[in-house]
């Protein structure tokens, strides 16, 4: 594709990355073959492709986003599966959000928008804040639940009781179970510290009795993924993350940073990219996502001790997008799933979103709405006993649909080797 930038332009890094992004694509639309908001509406706008046009003339011209750029920008999943799909390696990932941070400096979005993406901006990132939002809004559950649009869509997501904090909120070390064989970090996290605990606490056990020993440093916190993807700058918490595991690597040395919800652990992943023009950050950044393993790419290192319970147990294995598409970590979980003593199946359209795209169900609710209903029947067309997954959105996104036990693949594994049944198992 030609450009033509300005050589005032190309000296800001973001958009030489652009150009050099935008210059690789040969616009041959493979990319909407697997693009959910394709496959649903039809509209070329509403496929990478065109995406990647509207984003072109946005920048090129250096001019404000309008309505149409915006509406088509903010249906775009970030499911990455263009990017799996692309035979020309366009890195969609790094456009799209380029695209998404001029949204956010140029346009004036309408009041209920900008409250409510201010209200989940100021509070998901945040474990206190989250969890005191969901309490007032597990009681306006009943209402909100029957309500149109957005508000609806956050009563049905809403849980309907919060579980007891688990043990990963503070800043601590785990030992490891007899001779201590290698030592992580695991990312606490955010979101799933409140909605769901026992994906931590699980995830603690299973590699502690399995001979590592698990920091969860001090400092650590929210990914930044959640308002990334809304155009904001979340370098500060990139930073923070940063600090944090250097000084656990500088003290006493780390085999990996373990992540557990696969939308995180594609952001840090990325966090060389995000601070490269940071000349105080760049290397150590760049040396935390080297070591960034999603759980299941880590276990997969370890010699799994399974015992008999998942004998007999069908699980269909939803892949989540920041793990298939994003990390390309998709054999593992199954291949563990199955070592283990579980049946493992994958659904049809394996490939195609869920819905949930980190707050992507509360800001595009009948889209996300749509994706939920055809992921479900595609899950449940495999009569499985339980749907696993490696991310929290995905679980609360899917579970919202189905009667079937949605669990952290994580769970499974720790079940399946010695630990407690999962909660959501009866």
């Amino acid at each position: 594709m030609q450009t033509h930038f300005s050589s005032a332009q190309l000296a800001d890094a973001d958009i030489a990355e652009a150009n050099k992004i935008l210059r690789t694509c040969v616009h041959c639309g493979f990319c909407n073959a697997t693009c959910p908001t394709y496959v649903l509406l039809g509209d070329e706008l509403d496929g990478p492709r065109g995406r990647i046009y509207l984003i072109k003339d946005m920048l090129e011209n250096d001019r404000p986003a309008t309505r149409q750029v915006v509406t088509h920008i903010d249906r775009c999943l970030s499911c990455l599966a263009c990017m799996t799909t692309c035979p020309s390696g366009v890195h969609y990932m790094h456009l799209i959000d380029e695209g998404r941070r001029h949204i956010e400096k140029t346009y004036r979005r309408p009041t209920v928008e900008r409250v409510l993406r201010g209200i989940l901006a100021a509070t998901m990132p945040h474990v206190g804040r989250f969890r005191s939002l969901m309490r007032v809004g597990r009681l306006a559950k009943p209402i909100l639940s029957v309500m149109p649009g957005r508000l609806g869509a956050m009563g049905k997501l809403m849980p309907g009781r919060l579980p007891a904090p688990g043990m990963t909120e503070r800043g601590r070390v785990f030992p490891a179970v007899g001779p201590r064989r290698k030592r992580v970090a695991l990312l606490a996290g955010c979101v799933q510290q409140v909605l769901d605990p026992a994906i931590n606490d699980a995830t603690v056990r299973l590699l502690t009795r399995h001979g590592c020993e698990v920091v969860v440093a001090a400092g650590a916190g929210c990914c930044g993924s959640l308002t990334h993807h809304m155009g904001r700058d979340t370098r500060d918490y990139v930073r923070a993350n940063v600090d944090a595991w250097t000084r656990e690597l500088e003290a006493g040395g780390l085999d990996a940073i373990v992540v557990n919800a696969s939308g995180c652990g594609t952001t840090i992943k990325d966090y060389g990219f995000m601070l490269r023009t940071d000349p105080a950050y760049a290397a150590k950044a760049t040396r935390i996502s080297a070591l960034t393993k999603d759980v299941s790419e880590f276990v997969a290192t370890l010699t799994l001790t399974p015992s008999t319970a998942a004998a007999g147990r069908r699980v269909v294995y939803h892949s989540a997008c920041s793990l298939q598409h994003g990390q390309r970590v998709h054999a593992q979980p199954k291949a563990l799933l199955a070592k283990v003593g579980f049946t493992v199946f994958d659904p049809p359209e394996a490939h195609l979103c869920c819905g949930s795209a980190g707050t992507y169900n509360l800001l595009q609710p009948a889209i996300a709405d749509q994706l939920r209903r055809r992921k479900v029947a595609n899950l449940e067309s495999t009569r499985p006993d339980i749907v696993a997954a490696g991310n929290i959105g995905c679980i609360a996104q899917i579970a919202a649909g189905t009667k079937l036990p949605v669990v952290h693949t994580v769970e499974l594994l720790d079940w399946a080797t010695g630990g407690p049944k999962p909660p959501a198992i009866a």
